[in-house]
């Protein structure tokens, strides 16, 4: 599989809520550099943050266009985040099932057949703003 069916089938996972399938295409070395915040290093601390993520959110990605550049280990991807802000995180609004529909963008990276790196990236302000 090249590295943008790999990216496909990641994100394929992600909006069927197979986090296993997500995590058996991540590198043991995974680089997570959220939009806020630390990145994380490792598939554990990657894994902590999926569990964080489905406790928090609903979410499936829609309107997914794919770009790779020439070497084709390099992935960006931009898409449609159609939410429900399940439960609150410290220093964000409250959660109450509020609905929101925001635009993003990642980018990966494959190394090994496995995604070794996801940055991400969203306008928090305006999500904040749809939540509140």
């Amino acid at each position: 599989m090249n590295a943008l069916e790999t990216a496909k089938q990641y994100y394929s996972a992600f909006n069927n809520k197979n986090w296993q399938e997500m995590l058996d295409l991540v590198h043991t070395e995974i680089l997570h550099e959220p939009n806020q915040g630390d990145p994380r290093m490792g598939k554990e601390k990657f894994t902590e943050f999926l569990q964080m993520m489905d406790q928090s959110y609903e979410e499936t990605l829609s309107d997914m266009v794919f770009f790779t550049e020439p070497s084709g280990t390099r992935i960006s991807v931009e898409f449609v985040v159609n939410g429900i802000y399940k439960k609150g995180e410290e220093g964000m609004p409250e959660a109450h099932g509020q609905r929101y529909v925001l635009p993003a963008a990642a980018f990966l990276e494959v190394k090994e057949g496995k995604i070794s790196r996801v940055t991400t990236f969203y306008n928090l302000p305006h999500w904040i703003s749809l939540v509140s």
